[in-house]
């Protein structure tokens, strides 16, 4: 039995990328790829040279065999995805933007991925991560995945692993945006490591400023709160430390989609690996600036010596 090094879950989508700008209606044709919050921390994580699994369930369908082999091939361990026989693969549509953030489009609902439930949670599997990533995004596509969440969630902590979390807030996904804060900070308090976008922690703590956020979440328990800020880069807090660390320069913004998940690889991967908090932090400003710089969603993720080249150029240049 392979030991695994980080573990994550959630839904993961085909996706149609349209293959020149416009909207959407207007596009004739498209590229498939692979679309997940969850699976771009995964493949992320492995691109990077840990062992990472991620489980989910899949439609016995062409998207569900696509989405296993694409995770597959990037290294990342797929023995808890389990084929639903009832339940089919959602998929997307993605716009082609010249910059910015692009138009998307989802056919995810009843999907075999919102059918998780507690009975398909592996104790086995999950025991064998250090490491555990979770985004909110489990927690709004049904109850029944929402149980799933909480439960991986107690067992990975009753058992001493370290949990990162990132919001990943998906409003249209909530009944109410005050059923969004509930759920999602109720999660966030369990958590070790609290990941959100400055944006989405204005919404969920009602504070503006980065480091009352993140007082906000160390006040409850949480161990770092790490603030993704855009173009500035991000904050972070912890009991005896805080600071920023600044953004890496991106000449165009090709697609923002992907770039707060790879953000998440790189300080995931950072604080696996024993750097310090602003260390780890400043590998997930140079994955993110990476990210940007692609059109799909995880296609910018380096490989461990590419991330190492990237930031030395980039330091090398400020000096």
């Amino acid at each position: 039995m392979q030991q695994l090094d980080t573990i994550t879950f959630g839904e993961a989508m085909a996706m149609f990328m349209a293959n020149h700008a416009g909207s959407l209606h207007e596009v004739s044709q498209f590229t498939r790829e692979l679309a997940g919050a969850e699976t771009n921390v995964a493949i992320g994580l492995a691109r990077l040279g840990l062992r990472s699994g991620w489980a989910s369930k899949v439609g016995n369908d062409a998207f569900g065999k696509f989405v296993i082999e694409r995770i597959k091939n990037e290294n990342v361990d797929i023995e808890h995805v389990l084929i639903d026989r009832y339940y089919p693969t959602g998929f997307q549509l993605k716009s082609m933007v010249l910059e910015g953030d692009p138009e998307v489009q989802y056919f995810r609902k009843g999907s075999a991925a919102s059918h998780l439930n507690c009975d398909d949670f592996n104790e086995e599997y999950f025991q064998r991560a250090k490491h555990m990533h979770m985004t909110g995004i489990p927690l709004a596509l049904s109850e029944s995945a929402r149980a799933f969440a909480k439960h991986a969630l107690t067992f990975m902590k009753k058992n001493g692993k370290k949990v990162s979390f990132d919001p990943n807030l998906r409003p249209t996904l909530w009944a109410s945006q005050e059923e969004m804060v509930k759920e999602i900070n109720e999660v966030a308090f369990q958590a070790d490591y609290v990941l959100p976008g400055i944006g989405e922690g204005e919404i969920l703590t009602g504070f503006k400023e980065p480091r009352e956020i993140a007082s906000f979440y160390l006040d409850k328990g949480v161990e770092l709160v790490v603030i993704k800020l855009g173009a500035e880069g991000a904050f972070y807090k912890t009991a005896t430390e805080e600071g920023t660390v600044r953004g890496f320069h991106v000449e165009k913004v090709v697609d923002t989609v992907g770039a707060g998940d790879g953000f998440a690889v790189g300080v995931i991967s950072g604080l696996l690996e024993g750097l310090k908090v602003q260390d780890a932090v400043l590998r997930g400003n140079a994955i993110g600036a990476l990210a940007v710089q692609s059109p799909g969603d995880n296609d910018g993720y380096p490989t461990k010596a590419e991330l190492e080249k990237y930031i030395e150029n980039q330091l090398e240049g400020v000096k």
